[in-house]
């Protein structure tokens, strides 16, 4: 590994891969990206794929159009196929008080100029004839968003980064940061064991010199802002997914249930592929998969469309979800370090965001630009008591 580095990148997931491409295009040199377990090892390749606009706050809608239109292009820009399938998020409501939080949040995404409408129980059932009626009351529809395939999205990001000049150096335990008189002077790393734990005490050290942290390390973002003495209020929470054996294609759109965070929708090789939120969890960084989870699972999703009922489930994976207290990101420098940025607490849609916001925290970085956004994302925002209002449309 580099001896120097411009900036050091912590979290080789696709944020922190988009985060070093795009420092990468901006004329930034000497990137290192560290991660202490494989690329896909993490959040960014054990969700669903999905991409969306359909938000509650204007914020999230209008950086995720833009996102959206980033993942179009993607395929043809990074020459690696994401398998892109538009056929849309359809959002269903079960009662009247979440038909109007979804008709709120379906005027708000028309003004920003989204295809979003409002469908009746009947209508919805047109776009999935599958769907049970039982307790239906609406729905809300845009046609834009879809999925992605999550591996090559971060492998295209890898790719791109690394023929830029930056390099990426996975089974790599991030042991130490360097600070003093609140400037950052170096990372101290560690090669891992490719079972991803910690060399041990006989594998050295190797000190990168740099000036420049930035921390997207998803889930695990608090244990290294603490090697610094910088306190992260993020939570990891353990959220489950299955897929299950190919079908014949049916299902166009993602469907998704905001009261009980139930979500599936078909891949391209035919599998249903989904999870459901749950409460009762292990506290911690836990990626175990559970009986209890397939319970809760299969009874909502077959009381949606019941004719799912025989199909069988081929496997079973989770990751953690990043979560803050009051549902919003934590973006851009702290107070107590300088040049310390943080890129975490996305609430489990980290990955759809990515390229834009990879894209707008280079600029931060390289460019020293100013963003209100990352005013209202700083930490800053839990101490000085003003908690913004927590995203209404988050799954799971």
């Amino acid at each position: 590994m580099r001896d120097h580095a411009e900036v050091v990148v912590i979290g080789a997931g696709i944020m922190g891969l988009s985060i070093a491409y795009h420092l990468a295009r901006l004329g930034v040199r000497d990137i290192t990206v560290v991660d202490k377990s494989y690329l896909c090892g993490g959040a960014s390749g054990r969700n669903g794929g999905g991409i969306r606009a359909q938000w509650s706050s204007e914020a999230n809608v209008r950086l995720m159009q833009e996102s959206i239109r980033m993942c179009q292009d993607f395929a043809s820009e990074f020459k690696i196929n994401v398998w892109l399938r538009q056929g849309g998020y359809l959002f269903i409501a079960r009662t009247e008080e979440r038909r109007r939080a979804l008709e709120a949040s379906c005027k708000l995404q028309r003004e920003c100029g989204l295809s979003t409408r409002m469908l009746t129980a009947r209508e919805a059932q047109k776009i999935v004839p599958e769907l049970s009626m039982d307790n239906l009351v609406a729905a809300s529809f845009n046609p834009d968003d879809g999925v992605v395939f999550p591996w090559p999205f971060v492998w295209g990001f890898a790719q791109a980064a690394t023929k830029l000049g930056a390099e990426i150096a996975t089974f790599t335990d991030v042991v130490g940061i360097d600070v003093r008189g609140g400037k950052i002077e170096g990372v101290r790393v560690r090669r891992a064991s490719k079972g991803g734990d910690a060399g041990g005490a006989g594998a050295p050290e190797h000190l990168i010199r740099t000036r420049k942290i930035v921390n997207a390390a998803g889930a695990w973002s608090p244990e290294i802002a603490k090697l610094v003495g910088v306190e992260l209020p993020n939570k990891p929470h353990r959220h489950e997914i299955c897929s299950t054996e190919p079908l014949k294609p049916w299902l166009k759109p993602l469907v998704a249930d905001l009261e009980n965070g139930l979500y599936f929708s078909q891949s391209t090789r035919g599998e249903i592929v989904g999870g459901i939120g749950q409460h009762r969890v292990p506290e911690g960084l836990d990626q175990n998969s559970s009986f209890a989870f397939l319970g809760l699972y299969a009874k909502a999703l077959v009381a949606t469309c019941p004719l799912l009922g025989k199909v069988k489930v081929l496997r079973q994976w989770s990751g953690c979800y990043d979560l803050t207290p009051d549902g919003n990101p934590i973006v851009g420098g702290v107070d107590a370090i300088e040049h310390f940025y943080q890129a975490s607490g996305f609430m489990g849609h980290g990955f759809m965001m990515a390229p834009v916001m990879g894209k707008l925290i280079a600029e931060h970085i390289a460019r020293e630009t100013h963003l209100p956004l990352f005013d209202r994302w700083n930490l800053r925002r839990f101490t000085d008591g003003s908690p913004l209002h927590a995203e209404a449309m988050i799954i799971g």
